[in-house]
């Protein structure tokens, strides 16, 4: 059996997709060590993995997490992180590393190290006719004019990367798009936009989506259909007021309205109809199960998660890849997006209204959970690592292996 070492950034919309694949490498016998920081360590190690920590604790997002202050801390955490990184892989000795295609200190140990390399793509694949947040285009520069601190501290970052470590065949600017021999990309080819404009080294092997543990402060015997559910994500926070909103306009459409407030306290949205459920946390796969609709914010763990459950959404995007992911929706029939400042009561029932009473949303949606579940899921995408990594494996032999002599 071979050793994999996994190494991600610090977001839990970027750390989810790769805990069932870890699990299922674990079960196959691999040796799995995972790179992380604090606050994700206990799931990691229910995967059955070893934890790798990064040093000084947890790596902070920046705020705000535009492209432009995106670029700046992913290059100045490579720059502070690769010191440990390469020591602990060092030690380890992976056989293959795995990668978020944000992960630019993994790309760098991999090159650093000669270790075979991954990527991991949480959202949409990126290319030409995809372009990724960070690409270069005018609107990159217009950002990059309002932030010049952002823009010089990324430059100097990376001046000192080219000068201590191998950078070679990296994006000098596109960092949410780091690619390698093997692109795992977590949805399907339905859902991918241009997925025609696609190599055979991106595998599009649909949401990875494991067994989560049962939530016994949950009841799920309360909920009364139709279900309808909404949350808004945890990375941008959510106003109580726009929660509140969804609440009052979703309230007379549905038998029990659940609405997920994240870090917003549940009592910020005052008194709410008697067939409202504000909750901090929701078992969010168990809900979907239920639910005939889903007010979402556009993140694409939770839009796979309700493809995999065939439920229309109304996508109201708060940042990041979120646009971009709501026009996918809209643009397959599988549901309405709205812009968080044309939120109000009459707009959202109006919307929602639709996708529950238009059978074509649902049919789009049914359409598009048949294809999420034939892509393979996590097992495909074990699969795709070990082939991966035996042909990598063969390659990195030398003629004198006996394994190679025929």
């Amino acid at each position: 059996m071979s050793t994999i070492a996994f190494l991600n950034i610090g977001m839990h919309g970027h750390i989810n997709p790769t805990l069932p694949v870890v699990a299922e490498l674990v079960r196959r016998g691999h040796t799995v060590t995972y790179h992380t920081s604090p606050a994700f360590r206990r799931e990691i190690e229910a995967t059955g993995a070893s934890v790798r920590l990064y040093p000084g604790g947890e790596q902070p997002l920046p705020d705000p997490p535009t492209p432009v202050t995106l670029l700046e801390s992913l290059a100045t955490a490579s720059l502070r992180l690769l010191p440990t990184v390469l020591d602990d892989l060092r030690r380890d000795g992976p056989d293959l590393i795995v990668h978020d295609s944000s992960c630019l200190w993994g790309a760098m140990a991999a090159r650093e190290l000669g270790v075979p390399a991954a990527s991991s793509f949480t959202t949409f694949a990126f290319n030409r006719q995809v372009p990724s947040p960070t690409h270069a285009s005018w609107d990159l520069l217009a950002a990059a004019r309002g932030q010049l601190g952002s823009v010089r501290g990324y430059l100097r970052a990376r001046r000192e990367l080219r000068r201590r470590f191998d950078a070679r065949g990296l994006p000098p600017l596109d960092l949410l798009n780091i690619r390698q021999g093997l692109n795992l990309v977590y949805t399907s080819r339905a859902f991918q936009p241009a997925v025609e404009h696609f190599d055979e080294s991106y595998r599009f092997v649909g949401p990875s989506i494991g067994a989560r543990p049962a939530d016994p402060s949950f009841d799920a015997g309360r909920l009364r259909s139709p279900v309808l559910y909404a949350s808004l994500g945890t990375v941008f926070g959510a106003d109580p007021k726009l929660l509140r909103t969804f609440a009052v306009a979703l309230a007379p459409l549905g038998g029990t309205v659940i609405v997920s407030t994240g870090q917003t306290d549940p009592g910020a949205l005052g008194p709410l109809p008697a067939n409202v459920v504000p909750l901090r946390f929701v078992p969010q796969l168990e809900v979907l199960d239920r639910a005939a609709l889903f007010v979402t914010h556009g993140g694409m763990n939770s839009v796979n998660e309700a493809m995999q459950a065939g439920v229309p959404m109304l996508v109201v995007p708060q940042g990041a890849d979120q646009p971009m992911t709501a026009a996918r929706v809209v643009e397959l029939g599988a549901g309405l997006s709205i812009r968080t400042e044309d939120v109000d009561k009459g707009s959202v029932r109006a919307l929602a209204r639709r996708l529950l009473h238009e059978p074509a949303f649902r049919e789009a949606a049914a359409t598009l959970k048949a294809a999420q579940r034939d892509a393979g899921g996590y097992r495909r995408a074990a699969d795709e690592l070990e082939q991966y990594m035996h042909v990598a494996g063969a390659a990195r032999r030398p003629a004198t292996d006996p394994a190679r002599r025929g």
